[in-house]
């Protein structure tokens, strides 16, 4: 009498054709930080625009605006650090409260993947970018956050594109949504005085510079059973993005400034 051969099932077993896949890693599971960098940025921003009440109300001047907002002709002269501080400060109540209305809108979610170095990184880069450009291409003075946060924007946009294969369709959905919050943004600008469309293009061109090159790779590893999502971005091509995005913005600055 013949055998039946075996397919390495023992009685009672369920064959492997007929199992489930074991169940893939969620991205809510790779959220682990809380977004403390985003909290501190508003809690700053907030106290500097205070800051800006208080002595316009006291000495009849906006003495923060008066010492760091962009002007190009002071730049020139050599306050640099004009490039950096018109982030911190704002024109109105309503300026403030959109840009930190967007900032928790966007930040926490980018800052729960990026890190807090990273997401800290980002946001200054951004800043710097957006007011660099404004520098070379729109001779008014300026001031406010929305440099770092088209930053974000665009970061957002490449941290969906790079990894949309663990988002699926919500990916493509996400990513036509935040084309036209931009495109309709950058449309506002053109058409309406007193914006600075130039920050807002800088601010979207560094933030999506550096985050093409520093932001998170996440990629599914482990054995059958035990999958988790990993960050294959490492330490050094995060240095590296960031001296690329500050050395192009910090040349294209400098040019200016000597011709």
């Amino acid at each position: 009498m013949s055998v039946p051969p075996s397919y390495g099932n023992q009685p009672g077993e369920i064959p492997a054709w007929q199992q489930s896949p074991p169940p893939q890693p969620s991205l809510a599971s790779f959220r682990r930080e809380t977004p403390v960098v985003v909290y501190v940025i508003m809690g700053l921003t907030i106290t500097v625009y205070l800051l800006q009440m208080l002595t316009e109300f006291a000495m009849g001047a906006d003495l923060p605006a008066v010492l760091g907002m962009k002007v190009n002709d002071l730049i020139v002269q050599g306050q640099l650090w004009r490039l950096f501080t018109p982030m911190l400060l704002h024109g109105s109540l309503l300026h403030i409260g959109f840009n930190m209305y967007a900032l928790y809108a966007l930040g926490p979610g980018l800052e729960s993947y990026y890190g807090h170095q990273r997401f800290l990184l980002l946001y200054v880069l951004a800043g710097f970018a957006g007011n660099v450009l404004s520098f070379l291409f729109s001779p008014a003075n300026s001031l406010g956050s929305s440099t770092a946060i088209f930053g974000l924007l665009g970061a957002q946009a490449v941290f969906l594109y790079q990894n949309k294969s663990l988002f699926g369709s919500r990916a493509q959905r996400a990513l036509t949504n935040i084309a036209m919050v931009a495109a309709l943004n950058l449309w506002i600008g053109l058409t309406s005085p007193g914006i600075d469309n130039w920050g807002h293009l800088g601010g979207l061109l560094g933030g999506g510079i550096f985050s093409w090159f520093a932001g998170p790779r996440l990629a599914v590893e482990g054995l059958m059973g035990t999958y988790s999502l990993v960050d294959q971005r490492q330490k050094p091509q995060v240095i590296m993005a960031a001296v690329l995005v500050a050395g192009l913005f910090a040349a294209l600055a400098t040019a200016a400034i000597l011709f």
